[in-house]
């Protein structure tokens, strides 16, 4: 089922229409808010002269350099032009005394998100469409393109996992045995990386949004916060995690009937991309491990009152099951 359009804005998190109005030179404005996503904030800004998406950081403290709207618009204001799939931004504004935090406005792309479900018959196309399209993204010339300074790949995976580690640390509420266990082995067992490429870091089938046809393309990609150089297996590793695992407590319907498994994506992206995947279990653990903080973060979030969605309250179950599955998968690979 593809994912609703804007709809109301949630409780609690609605902008100042007057003051955008004025910073937009625009009105009047109507505001609506998309739906899913658990990190910025997304809305849709319409006025007689046109619409525009309007990206904002989360509510209450968040953690440093995390949310930074104005690199994520700098990012696609260079990105675009070579990567069609990555939206035009518009304009950015780093004034806090307009809406209380930076944001930028960017072109609304239109098309289907797939969230909980898809067609049967649309599973093989949606598989090639999410895999050729992560082919492209790590096949960007970085040197000729410019990219190359968006990153500094040197040390990129050790980096990724000193800081998730340190981020699971700051966020953990009470110690997990088995997350323990995970990150010895991930911080004693880091790959050589090969060559690097331009990575979203959260490249999975909801953040893509494709054509309404039979045979669907990538409309656009989407929620562009944590780009980077880096290892691009690192960013396969973690895609492998949200579509192909069924070792997940609750298994993605990417699992299902049509879609591509695991190991016809693994030998499509090593045939067209040359690379080799011989440590890629190491990445398929860590993928699950930031999984685990990205939950865990939202959990402690909302356990100290900074966000009040009721999406949240059961996070902490979600953290303890994942944490199981990473410690299996780190000793399969071990």
């Amino acid at each position: 089922m593809s994912a609703p359009d804007a709809g109301n804005v949630r409780p609690g998190e609605e902008l100042d229409l007057a003051a955008l109005e004025a910073w937009m030179g625009a009105g009047p404005l109507t505001l609506q808010q998309f739906p899913g996503g658990h990190s910025n904030l997304t809305y849709l800004v319409a006025a007689a002269g046109g619409e525009w998406v309007l990206r904002r950081p989360p509510l209450g403290p968040v953690a440093p350099r995390a949310h930074d709207m104005a690199r994520e618009y700098r990012l696609l204001a260079a990105l675009h032009p070579v990567f069609p799939a990555a939206p035009k931004p518009i304009a950015l504004c780093e004034d806090q005394a307009v809406l209380g935090a930076p944001f930028f406005l960017m072109e609304r792309r239109r098309g289907a998100i797939y969230r909980t479900s898809a067609p049967v018959e649309l599973a093989p196309p949606l598989s090639e469409a999410f895999l050729d399209t992560l082919i492209e993204l790590h096949s960007l010339d970085l040197e000729k393109t410019g990219l190359l300074a968006l990153g500094k790949p040197e040390g990129f995976l050790s980096r990724q996992v000193a800081g998730w580690i340190d981020r699971w640390r700051k966020a953990a509420d009470k110690e997990i045995a088995a997350i323990d266990q995970v990150v010895r082995w991930l911080a004693t067992s880091i790959p050589e990386s090969g060559a690097p490429g331009l990575i979203h870091n959260d490249y999975k089938l909801d953040n893509l949004m494709f054509t309404e046809s039979e045979r669907p393309r990538v409309a656009a990609l989407l929620d562009w916060e944590m780009a980077t150089i880096g290892d691009p297996l690192f960013e396969l590793g973690v895609s492998l995690c949200y579509w192909a695992h069924a070792e997940l407590p609750e298994p993605p319907f990417t699992c299902g009937p049509g879609w591509w498994s695991r190991d016809q994506i693994v030998e499509r992206y090593a045939a067209r991309t040359g690379r080799d995947l011989s440590r890629l279990p190491y990445y398929e653990v860590f993928g699950v491990f930031k999984l685990i903080v990205i939950v865990q973060q939202i959990y402690v979030r909302w356990l100290r009152g900074q966000t009040q969605d009721q999406r949240f309250a059961g996070f902490g179950a979600v953290v303890e099951q994942l944490a199981r599955t990473a410690a299996r998968l780190a000793e399969r690979a071990a």
